[in-house]
């Protein structure tokens, strides 16, 4: 079993989405080769965070995994200031609620927003702002647990739960 890679994140994120896609839609979707794709599907069916039999996202783990282990296993800090696409509190719900007075970014030429740079969890990440909306709102809430102040990874975990469960009561109701 190999360990998980950081785009692995992204790939199960998208399967809660999308959870009857193909590999090439699920390619598609986070900008990764279908061949990484595959590789991902596999590292998350050996970490028992996808079912073994399909390609179903087993929900409960996959949170608990995000909400205590995401910051260990993929960490992160924030770099120089950059030009980038807003990520972690400066994105979505979160920047409303606390506020972008320290804005934090995806180091991205594409990107609006100056702040201190954030690897992303993959080098595709920053384009989900523009062709994959939904999944970079799960992503940039993921850096806020990666990333953020108590209060900011406390709600982004609150958020994370309540997408992924509304995700997933609507793919069992189709």
């Amino acid at each position: 079993m190999s360990p998980l890679k950081p785009q692995d994140i992204a790939v199960a994120l998208q399967l809660i989405l999308t959870p009857a896609a193909t590999y090439a839609a699920l390619s598609a979707a986070t900008g990764l080769s279908q061949g990484e794709v595959h590789n991902a599907v596999r590292r998350l069916r050996g970490a028992r965070l996808v079912l073994a039999n399909a390609q179903l996202v087993h929900s409960a783990a996959l949170l608990d995994f995000l909400g205590s282990g995401v910051a260990y296993a993929f960490p992160a800090e924030a770099g120089a200031e950059s030009r980038g696409v807003p990520t972690a509190h400066s994105a979505g719900e979160l920047a409303g609620e606390f506020g972008v007075s320290d804005p934090l970014v995806w180091p991205s030429v594409a990107g609006s927003v100056r702040g201190a740079s954030v690897l992303p969890l993959y080098a595709a990440a920053p384009m989900t702002a523009q062709h994959n909306p939904a999944l970079y709102e799960l992503l940039a809430l993921v850096d806020a647990v990666r990333l953020g102040r108590a209060r900011e990874r406390t709600r982004a975990k609150q958020l994370l739960q309540q997408r992924i469960m509304s995700a997933t009561s609507l793919a069992t109701a189709e």
